[in-house]
């Protein structure tokens, strides 16, 4: 059967579950080419940038950051803009510059969560649509004198199945990968943390 055929038999209801499908798609493409993107060589950019700290080379460091742009190197160049402020000072600022770079992160996540639980609930009603198309079939045969119509069974039929599978199918992509974009988020996060609370040391020991 061809896909067409298939949504015209499930009815209307595979409307909402198509588009939800192809908003998590677009969300899913636009995720993987944001962090691809955004990602950084923390593990060997950031030594450098704290060797230079500890060298009291201040300006070498935040040139560092600002030739290599991305989240943990936002944060940390704030920091080192108010390098001769009191510790509490630059904390407090990192922690204000990462309230802008950790819904970037984010963005987007809440509408696949939204995406990955509405679709098989749309599944659903189209399930039961399509029970109450049955249920109507047999009414009407029974008031007819026992002819029921058996075409009207198999459409009622067809839309619960189809719309149940078709939101299965939307959901469970977007379920996996809305908890792995979260779980990228936690690592970004905290290395974020990390590199902030390293930077602060760092700033301690200058010579």
């Amino acid at each position: 059967m061809k896909l067409f055929d298939v949504i015209r038999e499930s009815g209307w209801l595979m409307l909402p579950i198509i588009l939800c499908s192809v908003f998590s798609l677009t969300i899913l493409l636009e995720r993987f080419l944001f962090y691809s993107k955004t990602k950084g060589d923390t593990a060997s950019l950031l030594p450098k940038i704290l060797d230079a700290v500890r060298k009291n080379k201040i300006t070498e460091a935040i040139d560092l950051c600002e030739n290599n742009p991305y989240y943990v190197t936002n944060i940390l160049k704030v920091g080192l803009l108010r390098s001769e402020e009191s510790r509490e000072n630059i904390k407090e600022t990192m922690e204000n510059a990462s309230f802008y770079e950790i819904p970037k992160m984010e963005k987007n996540l809440n509408f696949l969560s939204t995406i990955a639980h509405i679709s098989p609930l749309l599944g659903l009603l189209g399930t039961v649509v399509g029970m109450i198309t049955c249920f109507d079939a047999v009414k009407g045969g029974a008031v007819s004198m026992g002819v029921i119509n058996p075409s009207q069974l198999a459409g009622g039929i067809a839309t619960a199945l189809y719309t149940t599978a078709a939101g299965l199918c939307v959901a469970i992509p977007a379920y996996l990968a809305y908890n792995y974009f979260v779980h990228r988020v936690n690592i970004y996060v905290l290395e974020m943390e990390r590199s902030a609370t390293e930077l602060l040391e760092a700033l301690s020991e200058r010579s």
